[in-house]
């Protein structure tokens, strides 16, 4: 695909030194996300990376399932990791999971128990917090770190037995309880949990923990670069110790890149689950959130996640990115791709005085002027049609060239027609005009040459279907709606993120559409079917507006 991580970028550097001084002669990567919610925008830009890094040097990349956490994992996420990973354009080699290595990751547990590096611990999770110091203090040695191996052996026979009860026992790597890196410091490898795997059912009621199930998982799966964001930086020490104290002889390289930050988005996975809940948003595909499902709900093309993507780059520094700067992409995608349609959102009626009661025209447009190939449509027209409300002024302002009385305009594709009088319901409120049209000036040409200012798009009596309309903008009002651990992200909701239209019009060439299809409304902006569009219904959703509203 055309759509690639930027070739310079660091990591590429340093496969490329290594692939030269024979360190490595293949590159093996994986996405290993967790089964316990809706990949995220941020997802995107780690399933990119370690996609199209095994793609630019031939080599391959698994999917591996992190189920490792059974209580918060279900099919329904790795149902839904897969579509996502797909609908961005990418292929596994093989799809794999972490609890395939479970008995594997067990043997490595005994290994290291028979070499006095493991032992099991009666310390609860609080108490092991206690024990483990700060960053200032070291921490202190559990009272039975130093139990014999045989011991050890047994009681964790028994853990796997399930003869203890939930947090009654751990086992945890023997390191270093007064090193500097608090991962260091004895951590949990092991714990109970007698939780149904939807994998591995009631087989085990111990399981391993990430760090101690990552890096084995990588080794035994050939990994040469386990590619993560930089909150793993420090946890890289644990890492190469258990694959060294381990024993592999192809040992895979950790590298670390800047996780992506993007502002006005919340991503973490408790919040959004939390939105979901209590109903904050339509699920987690609502056009709302910046999932990778609510992105395709709301009409994003993956080539434009994926070329923004590559525009922010891979590095190591910290920064957040525009908002702005995605929708661009979005934008630009959609303007060389999407077809165009007429749609008036709020509409009001315009009678054409001088048209004849009876006839209709047919007037074929582009689909789209940037894009021949995708040919003409043909849309009709009658004596009576529909404006945008705001296209007209009973007292116009300064500068305003639509519709008011006297006024001409140009009807995109169509005729000129000048306002000659409006009528009004008894609260006052504009609801017909009456206009004359030039019959000289069809296609919106002018015979004599006149100049006019203002052109508008438009919908006919005849030819127009109804439907409903989503206007969504940011869910959030904030930058930074997350803020500290101690705020609450839900006071910086967006009161106006969802506007619904229900009485608006769109021209009859789209009556045939189907979720996902995406159109250019003329001077609306792009808009999405919906899911729940339904015959005799249909239901867009606004992508993104025709110009940026972020600053």
């Amino acid at each position: 695909m055309d759509e690639t991580v930027n070739s310079s970028n660091f990591i590429h550097d340093i496969i490329d030194d290594e692939l030269a001084r024979g360190v490595n002669n293949r590159v093996q990567t994986r996405f290993p996300p967790e089964p316990n919610g809706y990949l995220h925008i941020g997802h995107a830009k780690a399933i990119c990376i370690d996609f199209s890094t095994a793609e630019k040097y031939g080599g391959e990349c698994n999917l591996r399932l992190d189920d490792t956490n059974p209580s918060k994992e279900d099919t329904e996420y790795v149902d839904a990791i897969k579509e996502d990973i797909e609908w961005l354009g990418f292929k596994w080699n093989k799809c794999l999971y972490a609890s395939s290595y479970f008995d594997f990751i067990y043997e490595c547990a005994i290994k290291l128990i028979k070499k006095g590096k493991a032992y099991v611990c009666d310390l609860s999770a609080e108490e092991i917090r206690e024990y483990r110091g700060t960053l200032t203090e070291p921490g202190k040695n559990s009272p039975y770190r130093e139990r014999s191996v045989e011991e050890n052996l047994d009681l964790f026979e028994r853990m796997t037995r399930g003869e203890f009860k939930d947090g009654e026992k751990t086992l945890r790597a023997k390191i270093d309880m007064s090193s500097p890196n608090i991962n260091m410091r004895d951590p949990v490898i092991y714990r109970i949990a007698h939780v149904h795997h939807h994998q591995t059912g009631d087989k085990w009621c111990v399981y391993p923990m990430y760090d101690f199930a990552h890096p084995l998982s990588d080794a035994r799966e050939g990994v040469t670069y386990s590619l993560c964001s930089l909150e793993f930086e420090n946890h890289r020490p644990l890492y190469d110790w258990f694959i060294n104290e381990i024993g592999f002889e192809e040992p895979p390289r950790q590298i670390e890149f800047a996780r992506l930050n993007i502002n006005y988005c919340v991503t973490s996975k408790r919040k959004c689950l939390e939105m979901v809940q209590s109903g904050v948003v339509d699920g987690w595909d609502d056009p709302r959130m910046v999932t990778l499902c609510g992105m395709r709900r709301r009409g994003y093309p993956a080539a434009a996640v994926r070329a923004f993507i590559d525009k922010i780059g891979v590095s190591k520094a910290y920064s957040v990115v525009d908002y702005g700067l995605l929708e661009a992409c979005v934008r630009d995608n959609l303007n060389e791709n999407a077809p165009r349609a007429m749609a008036v959102l709020r509409p009001l009626k315009v009678i054409i005085d001088n048209y004849p009661e009876d006839k209709v025209e047919e007037i074929e447009v582009e689909n789209n002027p940037d894009k021949p190939e995708l040919g003409k449509r043909t849309i009709r027209f009658s004596k009576e049609i529909y404006v945008e409300q705001d296209d007209f002024m009973a007292e116009p302002v300064k500068k305003y060239f639509r519709l008011y009385p006297g006024s001409e305009v140009r009807l995109k594709g169509a005729y000129f027609i000048t306002c000659t009088d409006y009528e009004c319901d008894e609260h006052g409120n504009v609801v017909c005009l009456h206009c004359t049209y030039d019959p000289e000036s069809k296609g919106g040409n002018s015979p004599d040459g006149r100049k006019v200012k203002g052109t508008l798009h438009w919908v006919s009596a005849v030819d127009s279907i109804p439907c409903e309309v989503r206007l969504y903008d940011r869910l959030f009002r904030t930058e930074n709606p997350a803020g500290d651990e101690s705020g609450n992200y839900l006071d910086n909701l967006n009161p106006d993120s969802l506007q619904i239209l229900d009485r608006c019009l769109v021209e009859g060439s789209v009556a045939n559409s189907v979720p996902g299809d995406t159109y250019q409304f003329m001077r609306q902006g792009y808009f999405c079917v919906d899911k729940l569009s339904a015959p005799g219904k249909i239901v867009f959703n606004r992508t993104v507006a025709l110009n940026s509203s972020w600053k």
